[in-house]
Parts: structure tokens; sequence; C-alpha cells
């Protein structure tokens, strides 16, 4: 490896889930999410602008091999074994994917360690919606979306899903209700994102941050980069975590 070799790799536990992370900044901290197929050279080129903006980033290795680039072969390698695993929720309605347990344990690990308001969580993609279940505990008070794209929008009851449960998402409105606001970005024609903007709209209301862009694009912060993305991300990140 050579992208990650400044980054210092350990891993971390939780309710009997182990998974790598990759650590790299100072200041509030910042859990960052790659989608699939992993943790992709554009992946840790944007990790890399949040960690200069000041910022501690975690980055959870999920799936996938850290580095290698993005291409269809690797995507399809990759799908097949997320769609199978226990961790995730790809279909199901009114569910919230298990591994967010891990990933709420680790924001609470990182907010008592680093202090502050908080930290921040952004999820792309097939692990968007994983910062708005983030956001049920209290140590995450800066929740990004970038094309939130489970449960696979199959049908406009899962194209409208919030890969919540009922619990979370009443947990969910109560935060928003309270002040914690969401950041949510996408192409406003990439169909794998569905309608859930607009479910995100009627639950929460102004709490929902909505920004689309024109085109066919599909990830903002990476493959398909807006720079306008970029800056409101680090523009939300600074408002909520200093």
């Amino acid at each position: 490896m050579t992208l990650l070799d400044s980054w210092t790799q350990s891993s971390y536990a939780a309710d009997g889930v182990t998974h790598p992370t990759y650590r790299k900044g100072t200041g509030p901290g910042v859990i960052l999410i790659h989608e699939i197929p992993g943790i992709t050279p554009d992946v840790v080129a944007f990790a890399e602008e949040v960690v200069a903006a000041g910022f501690t980033v975690v980055l959870p290795h999920l799936f996938g091999t850290p580095e290698r680039p993005m291409t269809l072969a690797y995507v399809g390698q990759v799908f097949p074994k997320v769609c199978v695993s226990k961790e995730f929720t790809t279909m199901a309605t009114g569910q919230t994917s298990p591994v967010v347990g891990w990933l709420r344990a680790l924001a609470r690990d990182l907010h008592e360690e680093l202090g502050g308001p908080g930290v921040g969580a952004l999820g792309m993609c097939f692990t968007g919606g994983f910062a708005l279940a983030m956001m049920v505990d209290t140590s995450v008070v800066a929740p990004v979306l970038a094309q939130p794209s489970l449960p696979f929008p199959v049908g406009k009851k899962r194209a409208a899903d919030l890969n919540l449960s009922p619990a979370d998402l009443a947990d969910v409105r109560a935060r928003a209700a309270g002040g914690c606001q969401v950041l949510g970005l996408r192409y406003r024609d990439d169909v794998a994102v569905g309608t859930r903007f607009d479910t995100l709209t009627a639950e929460i209301g102004d709490a929902f941050i909505r920004v689309e862009f024109d085109g066919k694009g599909h990830s903002t912060l990476t493959e398909h980069r807006q720079q306008e993305g970029v800056d409101r991300v680090l523009a939300f990140f600074a408002d909520k975590l200093h």
C-alpha cells in the first residue's frame, strides 16, 4: 500500500464484531464510511481533504481491498459478498443494518477520546444511510448522506425506505426536532437513491439539508465528484463539530 502509508492502521471491536480501521489527522472526529467496492483511491483522496480541513478521520474497512481502484469487475466481485452478508440489510424495509451498532460504538469511543460537541459521520452509496442510523446515538452531531442507496430501490416501497427500524426512525425524528441537521447529497437523476430524499424531507422537514446536482452521475464525492458537494460537506463539519 502507498496511499494509506501515512494513515495509522488498527482495528476496532464492539459487540463481538471487529473491523480494520485507518486513522489520520487532528481535531474533531469524522467517521467516513466507504462505498462499494471499498476504500478506493478516490475515497482516500476525499478523506485526505477532510483531514486537511482540520479533522481526525477514521476510515472503517468493511469490505473490498484497500487502495484497489474502482472498476466494474471489482464491483462485480464485491457486490455478491455484501449482498449476502448478515451485517447489511439490502432488500428488507423498516430495518436498520446490523453493522450500524458497531459504527455507533466507534462513534461513541471517538467522541469520548476527542471531546467537543460530537463527531461527524458520512456514508456513501451502499453505506449512505448508515450515517443517518448512527445519528440515533447522541455522539453523532453531523450526519452526511452521500447518495444513500439501501435498501435497493426495487419497487416504490424500497425506493422510499430509509434503511431504519421504526424505533430508530422515531429517534432520528426526535434528534432532528432537537436541532440535529442532516446533510444529503445526490445527483437528481440517480435512480439508486430512489425517492428517499423525499422521505427524509417528509420525516424531518427543514432539518434535512438537501443538495442535488444535475446530471446522471452517482458518487458525488468520489468517482463523479462535485466540488460544491465537497465544500458543503467540509463547511457542515466545520459548523457542527467546532
